[in-house]
């Protein structure tokens, strides 16, 4: 069975509100091995609100609306899913007399305006509400279920998974989805789809799903079946293939990020690293340091931004600046060379680049990054063009150089 989710109100358009809801709700159904097939948006409008829930009810099998729950005139799901199927609105004296106990528990009085909270549609079953003034409303319409649920997180969650999640466990067939990720760098968006395509191609299930960040690229594999076991045999029926195309391009298969896969790489190895960065500012190290754990492995790092303090900290020649520029495979070397030196670590990285927009030259213009590799053997540098805008070129230097140690890792 699948779903779809409608939240209810216009501050939700506005860029100052996220839904934030229809991310716990499709975490729960895909819990209980339902598919979300569409998630919308709809403002505070009777009219638009009525004819999204009737499109929605007739596509899907279940339909959570989220919000629009309240006392107000501009509190509209109750009002526009009874339209929807043709229902009437009944007022619940015992909704009305509940609420009115709650505000008096609170030293307050119940505002008149709060009634309309107490109105059900024909029906509907009443999830009760702990925590707020508004109760959700269960409701069975033909082959499928819609789910009126209030807009607070902190109301919806707990009325969600006190009310709603055993009524589907009890009402859902037998179904689980299991997912597999497989994470890539180092090659284009349509390079990847190109090789793997004629293989994920020939399955509809899994679903096979490509998201592309910079330098970095995951494939998704979604397997809905009866069983963990049948899903589990698709899934390495589908995926099995793609990783032995793909070969050590592939830097996971649990969904971890690269600098957790580097960063176990090093504790294994019982390895130690240090970075000395220019123009990524601190992203390197940044980047090493989210991973819990990683002071197992990481001694510390340098930021030197400028020729004077690549001099005076990290101890890079003067002559060496003039003769090659800071942006050099020489001067990357030997930024590598003093992080190493001066922290005692087994492996150091270094960047130092033209992010852009301005700066470079003819022969390094903006995006022109140099990364350098250092350990006890000696330093190497490698040159890279990237594209983008400033921030993109710093994500992209930075992945660069967690690959270019993965691999001396591996």
């Amino acid at each position: 069975m699948n779903a779809e989710i409608i939240a209810v109100g216009s501050e939700l358009l506005t860029p100052q509100r996220t839904d934030t809801n229809s991310l716990y709700l499709t975490s729960q159904l895909n819990g209980l091995g339902v598919e979300v097939v569409g998630k919308s948006i709809v403002g505070d409008h009777a009219a638009r609100l009525e004819a999204a829930v009737r499109l929605a009810a007739a596509r899907s099998e279940i339909l959570l609306l989220t919000g629009g729950l309240g006392p107000t005139e501009d509190d509209l799901t109750r009002e526009a899913v009874a339209a929807a199927f043709g229902l009437k609105l009944l007022f619940r004296g015992d909704i009305a007399a509940a609420i009115e106990r709650r505000f008096a528990r609170m030293g307050r009085r119940m505002a008149e305006v709060n009634r309309r909270q107490a109105h059900v549609i024909e029906g509907a079953e009443v999830l009760s509400n702990d925590v707020g003034t508004a109760p959700g409303q269960w409701l069975r319409h033909g082959n499928g279920v819609v789910a009126l649920l209030p807009g607070p997180p902190a109301e919806l969650h707990p009325m969600f998974e006190r009310e709603c999640l055993p009524r589907l466990r009890d009402w859902l067939p037998r179904q689980v989805i299991e997912t597999r990720v497989l994470r890539v760098t180092g090659m284009p968006e349509s390079d990847l789809d190109q090789l793997i395509s004629p293989h994920y191609k020939r399955f509809e299930n899994p679903v096979t799903t490509i998201l592309a960040a910079p330098g970095d690229l995951q494939i998704h594999f979604r397997a809905r079946c009866e069983t963990v076991e049948e899903a589990s045999a698709l899934l390495q029926q589908a995926s099995g293939p793609i990783e032995e195309l793909l070969g050590d391009r592939v830097y996971s298969r649990d969904g971890q990020p690269l600098e957790a896969v580097v960063g176990e790489l090093l504790r294994r190895r019982k390895a130690t690293l240090s970075v000395a960065e220019s123009c990524t500012g601190g992203l390197l190290a940044e980047r090493i340091t989210s991973v819990p754990g990683s002071s197992d492995y990481f001694l510390g790092g340098f930021l030197t931004y400028t020729d004077r303090m690549k001099q005076s900290v990290l101890g890079v020649a003067e002559e060496l600046i003039k003769e090659h520029s800071a942006v050099s495979g020489p001067v990357a070397e030997a930024m590598a060379e003093a992080a190493r030196r001066l922290t005692g670590a087994d492996f150091s990285l270094s960047v130092t680049g033209y992010a852009g927009p301005g700066g470079g030259s003819a022969e390094s213009p903006a995006g022109a990054v140099w990364i350098g590799l250092g350990e006890a053997s000696g330093c190497e540098a490698r040159r890279f063009n990237f594209l983008g805008d400033r921030d993109r070129v710093r994500r992209l230097a930075v992945q660069a150089a967690l690959e270019m140690l993965r691999r001396k890792l591996l």
